[in-house]
């Protein structure tokens, strides 16, 4: 049985950030409704970061949104909004990614939902939160690492460097899933203690300050080091305050990562006489710029594998550098079979990662895809709405 099995959670949001939450807390076993627009639905459905249309829709939509339901409602129709506060009644958690104000106008803000469902978890995610200034801004991942100073960490000294994945949204979302875990805890906790009486939560999550917290290391040390700006190395830079020869440098036939290392002893082992006079530790962060050179110089005049060779038995952190296709045929990735083919209702199926958390040693694993626009409306309608849905909140 999986932890959350038998715990329902109803899903307002849409894009990356609210859908990868939800889709946590289903690999977890719970069961998760997606509320979709009519007609459109969840707008990822034809978000295309990339030319790849798997069965008819965005493959980002496919990747995100597997092992959950869609519920094809109006929520500007009062008849559809009235099911779906007979689905919030039975709820345990509730999602939403809007920004602040919509759900206040559409009737579905956390204090009207509470009094639908006093133990309901919760969960808001915003952009910037629901004060200041930004409050009403998209909540986008470019824009969001723009603005909380990662750019400026990533790529070589010069320009600002975005990353190339959408971990804004994905912090964001694992952070919520975070809060609503500890508080079903705490619910399950509360009613335990008061013979059945759990209590509700309201969790909320903005995206810029899931970026603040990601960077806790880096802003710790700015705040402590008299106000420095960090600076990335001219070339080979991985991290803005590591000094050498931490980076990935070319190789003959490929490329080669190095972790923190002492500059004497990777001198010895890679026989470049040209780093042999940076004896002192302390050079390795005052000189990193010059010592980096040298080595990515010299590391061109050998092939990776037969620089690994050298390193790995002196216990020197390194790595070859993989790109997805090399990944896929090596042999420590097939052993983790962390791929999952998963299957539509309509028969279509497609391939795509697990869940990486492991409980008492099985995977987490689901073989059910991302659903049709709609395609559980039937069945969520008989199981949750009142007849004729007279109940109203």
């Amino acid at each position: 049985m999986k932890p959350l099995e038998d715990y329902l959670v109803v899903d307002f949001s849409q894009f990356l950030s609210g859908p990868s939450a939800s889709l946590r807390l289903a690999d977890m076993g719970a069961r998760v409704i997606k509320i979709e627009r009519t007609g459109t639905g969840d707008i990822c459905r034809t978000l295309y970061t990339s030319n790849v249309v798997m069965n008819g829709e965005s493959s980002v939509f496919h990747a995100i949104n597997r092992n959950k339901e869609s519920f094809e409602v109006d929520l500007k129709n009062e008849e559809d909004c009235k099911m779906v506060r007979d689905l919030l009644r039975k709820a345990d958690v509730m999602i939403h990614n809007f920004r602040p104000g919509v759900m206040e106008r559409l009737g579905f803000d956390y204090a009207t939902v509470q009094q639908l469902n006093k133990s309901i978890i919760y969960a808001e995610l915003s952009g910037y939160g629901t004060d200041g200034e930004g409050k009403g801004k998209p909540g986008q991942d470019l824009l969001l690492q723009s603005a909380t100073g990662l750019t400026w960490l990533t790529g070589n000294a010069g320009s600002p460097v975005a990353m190339g994945l959408s971990i804004v949204d994905m912090l964001a979302g694992s952070h919520l899933a975070q809060g609503i875990l500890a508080c079903l805890f705490r619910r399950l906790t509360i009613a335990n203690d008061n013979d059945g009486a759990g209590e509700g939560a309201l969790v909320q999550v903005s995206m810029i300050e899931s970026a603040y917290d990601f960077q806790f290391e880096t802003i710790t040390t700015f705040m402590n080091d008299g106000g420095e700006l960090p600076e990335r190395t001219i070339q080979n830079n991985a991290n803005a305050y590591l000094g050498a020869p931490y980076g990935i440098y070319k190789t003959a036939n490929g490329f080669i990562a190095l972790a923190m290392g002492s500059i004497p002893v990777l001198s010895s082992l890679l026989g470049c006489k040209a780093m042999e006079g940076y004896t002192e530790p302390a050079e390795a962060f005052d000189k990193r710029d010059e010592i980096k050179a040298i080595l990515a110089e010299h590391l061109q005049t050998g092939t990776t594998e037969s620089w690994l060779e050298v390193l790995e038995p002196a216990d020197i952190w390194c790595s070859d550098v993989l790109n997805w296709n090399q990944l896929m045929e090596h042999e420590g990735f097939k052993a983790l079979n962390m791929i999952q083919e998963v299957e539509m209702i309509d028969g279509y199926r497609y391939e795509t990662t697990r869940c990486p958390i492991r409980i008492d040693g099985d995977l987490l694993v689901s073989s059910k895809g991302s659903p049709k626009l709609g395609q559980d409306n039937e069945n969520i309608i008989n199981q949750f709405v009142t007849v004729k849905s007279n109940v109203d909140g």
